[in-house]
């Protein structure tokens, strides 16, 4: 065939296949549309998944008339003029594809009325021809409708999947918008029954009611909200506690500038932040947005928005992972709250704590020095008595019995709270291993015989580039041909790990986030089984001087509501739970 221009309804239909890829993606395109005109009330009604009706109504600015058929024109858009605007976009559809495109595979009607207009009008485009504007009763704001999706190219039509399935997509992006702006009331219905009803959320509370509409009660009971700001990039949301963990990255949600998206550098950002508080093959739960200047960021590095490229990655990275760390560290008994004064009545307990907080040395010594403390701490002070109503009470109370060898019983104001001695203890000393190691730089090692290790040609050179990188976290390496290593040091601690694996993992880490946390968290797994190995261990007794030592510890340690593996160290009864449990009060 000779070089020809394509026909414009064909161009569109291209274009479609990108932007168009299934009844969600329309949802989603139309919804953005909505949000960027001030919408403050969104009502979205689905027939048949979205193959026979997508009907989106909002009372945003609307167009005008004489803009109608320009809003259905490829490349035709309100929101960019420049260079400039694009590399600094902050509003969500600015490319002026997805009308004219949705256009082009559906039969769709747009009817619009601005608030200085004395009606609305409406124009209907099928099979690529459009009509003439005319009048129509519609209130302030506009309605799309769009039927029949892809009757034109029934290949597409075939790749649907069923009703059910394809109506899930709608109800997962309508979630996620939803989140994305909680000032904003949305309304979904599927075959005409409400689905999704949520009122704009303006307080606190109401937003964290949406959280709870959205991702479920359990999520809301049991997350953190975060608010920091940092070298000009603002995170805020809600973490889940390290408890509340899923089986799959479900309930991660990523909002960049108020644009939903799925980005790897955030992701692992997360997943480092958590590193020492989830089980293995578990991931967290978040719903977090971050705002930052929007020529930092490019909104225009996939053909349907779904992603984003930091200009500088490495620093967003680094302020997401310290935000959220900081905010786990304070998961433990009291989180979040200032520590209980000092009184007559429980001086004697806090004191019992200082044999384990003395000094941050680290090592097995100071292990068996603190379980030395406990046992020193019975014939120093008196035996304890319960909780007394004038007492400043400490989170985690009293310790009033030691249950079959494994858990300490204690009262506080609120109840009963259990405690997994093993699992506590275990927290408390790898902290404190942690804290020791921390203090000090990195000590390298030489190899006795340097390990060789065989890549890729793009690896050998990210390894020569980051070679100041890589000495920084204590480990030395050479370059000895095009796809050849030659590891000569390693850090103290890992002389006897796998160095092939452990180097391309943080190869790896260096690729995907431009900075590797890789020997860090070896070096925390080897402190991690040493403190398991050495702390209090089942069927040991304890007296209650020692109980009530451990107790206080827990209250001062970070991230203390989990053990090394990510199982809670504790859990609490109130008096209400327990009422109910015997059913006292019927």
């Amino acid at each position: 065939m000779s070089i020809q221009l394509l026909p414009n309804h064909l161009i569109n239909q291209i274009a479609a296949g990108e932007v168009v890829e299934r009844p969600a993606s329309v949802v989603k395109e139309l919804v953005e549309n909505s949000l960027d005109a001030g919408a403050h009330d969104v009502y979205v009604d689905i027939l048949t998944g979205g193959r026979k009706l997508i009907r989106i109504r909002d009372d945003g600015s609307g167009i005008h008339k004489n803009e109608l058929a320009l809003a259905l024109s490829r490349h035709a858009t309100s929101k960019i003029s420049s260079l400039e605007d694009l590399e600094a976009v902050a509003s969500l559809g600015f490319r002026g594809e997805a009308l004219p495109s949705i256009a082009s595979v559906a039969r769709l009607s747009l009817i619009s009325r601005r608030a200085d207009a004395d009606s609305a009008w409406q124009v209907e485009a099928d099979g690529g021809e459009l009509s003439a504007p005319r009048p129509a009763a519609h209130a302030r704001g506009t309605t799309i409708e769009v039927h029949d999706l892809f009757y034109n190219t029934p290949a597409r039509r075939r790749f649907l999947r069923t009703e059910r399935t394809e109506f899930g997509h709608i109800e997962k992006w309508m979630r996620r918008l939803a989140l994305s702006r909680p000032d904003v009331a949305f309304t979904l219905t599927h075959n005409r029954r409400a689905v999704m009803q949520l009122a704009a959320a303006d307080s606190f509370d109401e937003r964290l009611q949406r959280i709870a509409r959205i991702c479920g009660q359990a999520f809301a009971d049991q997350a953190v909200y975060i608010e920091r700001e940092a070298d000009g990039v603002a995170l805020a949301g809600w973490i889940g506690l390290p408890t509340f963990n899923r089986s799959q990255p479900d309930l991660q949600f990523w909002f960049v500038n108020g644009r939903s998206v799925t980005d790897k550098t955030l992701a692992h950002a997360a997943r480092h932040a958590y590193r020492d508080v989830l089980f293995h093959g578990r991931y967290p739960a978040y719903a977090l947005s971050l705002t930052l200047d929007p020529a930092s960021v490019d909104a225009n590095a996939h053909p349907a928005k779904h992603e984003v490229r930091f200009r500088d990655g490495r620093r967003v990275h680094g302020i997401v992972s310290q935000a959220i760390e900081v905010a786990l560290r304070d998961t433990r008994p009291g989180g979040h709250a200032p520590a209980p004064a000092v009184t007559a009545a429980n001086a004697v307990y806090r004191q019992g704590s200082m044999p384990l907080s003395a000094g941050h040395s680290h090592g097995v010594n100071a292990v068996h020095e603190s379980l030395a403390g406990y046992a020193a701490l019975s014939s120093a002070m008196p035996e304890p008595g319960g909780v007394s109503s004038d007492a400043e009470v400490p989170p985690l109370g009293f310790a009033i019995a030691q249950l079959a060898g494994v858990y300490i019983l204690a009262e506080n104001k609120d109840g009963l709270v259990v405690v997994d001695m093993h699992a506590a203890h275990e927290r408390i000393v790898y902290e404190k291993l942690k804290r020791g190691f921390d203090d000090q730089s990195v000590v390298s090692q030489p190899l006795l015989v340097p390990v060789t290790v065989a890549v890729a040609e793009s690896e050998a050179d990210l390894a020569e580039q980051s070679a100041d990188t890589l000495a920084a976290i204590g480990l030395v390496i050479d370059r000895t041909g095009p796809t050849s290593l030659v590891v000569r040091e390693v850090p103290v601690l890992l002389k006897d790990a796998d160095i092939d694996s452990l180097l391309r993992d943080v190869l790896a880490d260096l690729a995907q986030a431009g900075q590797s946390s890789r020997v860090e968290d070896v070096c925390h797994d080897y402190l991690a089984t040493m403190a398991c190995h050495h702390s209090i261990r089942a069927n040991r007794s304890l007296t209650m001087h020692e109980m009530n030592a451990l107790l206080r510890e827990m209250e001062q340690t970070e991230r203390a509501g989990q053990c090394n593996h990510g199982r809670p160290t504790w859990t609490a009864f109130s008096m209400a739970e327990l009422d109910r449990l015997f059913l006292r009060g019927r």
